[in-house]
């Protein structure tokens, strides 16, 4: 860290050049500023710039380097570790950079480093074109592609980062580079999947997919049926086109207008059948789900980007979650899944989630640091809530589901899914292979490690 006097100076003139506005503490704004979703984290930057443009975040890096700070890099700010936020370092805000310009004669979009799902879906959803996008309106583009990115179309899109056709990057030497498949190749293999190791990313370019209608059909049933809505699911999946996708959730029963009395605050089991076509096709695919003895249903055409905000955690929630990545998903398994709904807490926002991979996820290219591919079902123990009291609980439930299915686990996993667990389950989240090369492309443009509020990649 530089002497007071030195970092005083910067400050002052980093507030001065800055188009964008500029939080340290004791500002008035400075709190809000800082505060992320994830009601765990609360950490102090020393400064927090809030950029508008690409100059912005060259000069907020400079800044950084010139005070040997640590930088963080907000996007979304949806890491559940809160990664988008450090203590005593410089974070790089990007919310302001939200803009999303849609190309539909080259079906492509330009998205920049700020801006969320639901900036991306509203603005391709006039258009009838779509990308795969994350399950929650409020997660940010940036951290969900290059972390990899998956969500209800990727079985027949792809993921998301097999959809990334181009990254505008802020390097660590303050640099501005243009990542794709014919400028800095080695780098943008690594944007496939390597997350924010590399630089600070103030655009990308994804390619759309035609998308004229979207269905759904979420099913809610007493929990004591789980098992067999597991079992008919996992059918319906696996006999149906790359088009369903959705998932099977254990819940606490929402005081939703749709949701019998009998249901609210109590656990929960619902079946959500997505479905990238038309209703009349979705309701033909639904129909086992829809004939099992039921509590509920939703069932219709929905547009994508009203689907998108359905399960959207709120903030100023606590939460912790992890994943597993499944060969399969044989009887045994479906019944200890089931069973450890018994012991989710509840009432909380807590989500017992299991759902299905496969389609374009397997048929995609295999020479990314994306080691999850070839896994048939993900389980995805998602921890909600609110009192600090409850923090024992619902942590030790979320590391009892892990354990409960490691046996039927890849080792494979997305890491976008889980918080801080080392660097083992880094390395498990781009394969050991991949992960040698991915350490030298950070060698190459971080050398310092200047960009580490992340799911790590140390330089050489």
């Amino acid at each position: 860290m530089a002497p007071l006097s030195k970092a005083g100076a910067a400050l002052a003139a980093l507030r001065e050049d800055l188009a964008g506005a500029v939080f340290a503490p004791g500002d008035p704004g400075y709190d809000g500023a800082r505060t992320v979703f994830n009601a765990m984290i609360d950490r102090r930057p020393a400064v927090i710039a809030q950029c508008v443009d690409e100059t912005d975040v060259v000069r907020s890096v400079c800044f950084a380097r010139d005070l040997d700070l640590p930088i963080a890099v907000r996007g979304g700010g949806h890491s559940v570790a809160g990664m988008a936020v450090n203590g005593g370092g410089l974070v790089i805000d990007l919310r302001r950079m939200h803009a999303v310009t849609v190309h539909p004669a080259s079906l492509s979009v330009r998205v920049e480093g700020g801006a969320t799902m639901s900036h991306l879906d509203r603005a391709t959803e006039p258009h009838r074109l779509a990308t795969t996008g994350g399950r929650a309106s409020t997660t940010g583009v940036g951290g969900f592609v290059l972390g990899g990115g998956s969500g209800w179309l990727d079985r027949l899109f792809g993921l998301a980062v097999d959809n990334l056709l181009g990254v505008d990057l802020v390097t660590a030497d303050g640099l501005t580079v243009r990542a794709s498949a014919e400028e800095h190749p080695d780098l943008f293999w690594a944007l496939h999947g390597g997350g924010g190791n590399f630089g600070v990313a103030t655009a990308l370019t994804l390619r759309l997919h035609e998308l004229p209608a979207f269905a759904i059909a979420l099913v809610l049933y007493r929990p004591e049926h789980g098992p067999e809505v597991v079992r008919v699911y996992r059918e319906v999946i696996e006999t149906g086109p790359p088009e369903a996708s959705g998932g099977v959730l254990y819940l606490t029963g929402p005081p939703e207008e749709f949701v019998p009395e009998r249901l609210v605050g109590r656990l929960t089991c619902g079946a959500l059948l997505t479905y990238a076509g038309t209703e009349d096709d979705m309701r033909k695919i639904a129909q086992p789900l829809l004939a099992l003895p039921h509590e509920a249903a939703v069932v219709g055409a929905m547009p994508y980007a009203d689907v998108q905000c359905m399960i959207d955690d709120p903030p100023g929630m606590r939460n912790y979650w992890s994943a597993e990545y499944l060969r399969g998903l044989p009887d045994e398994l479906v019944d200890v899944f089931a069973a450890r709904a018994q012991a989710m807490p509840v009432p909380t926002g807590t989500q017992h989630l299991l759902f299905p991979l496969g389609g374009a996820i397997a048929e995609g290219p295999d020479h990314y640091p994306v080691p999850y591919r070839d896994s048939q079902w993900a389980v995805h123990p998602f921890g909600i809530w609110e009192d600090p009291a409850d923090d024992e609980r619902c942590v030790r439930w979320v590391r009892d589901v892990r354990a409960d299915v490691r046996p039927w686990s890849t080792g494979a996993v997305y890491l976008n899914f889980v918080g801080d667990e080392g660097a083992d389950r880094v390395v498990a989240g781009h394969g050991v292979d991949d992960y040698r090369r991915l350490t030298a492309v950070k060698t190459r443009y971080d050398p310092d490690n200047v960009f580490r509020f992340n799911h790590n990649i140390p330089p050489a």
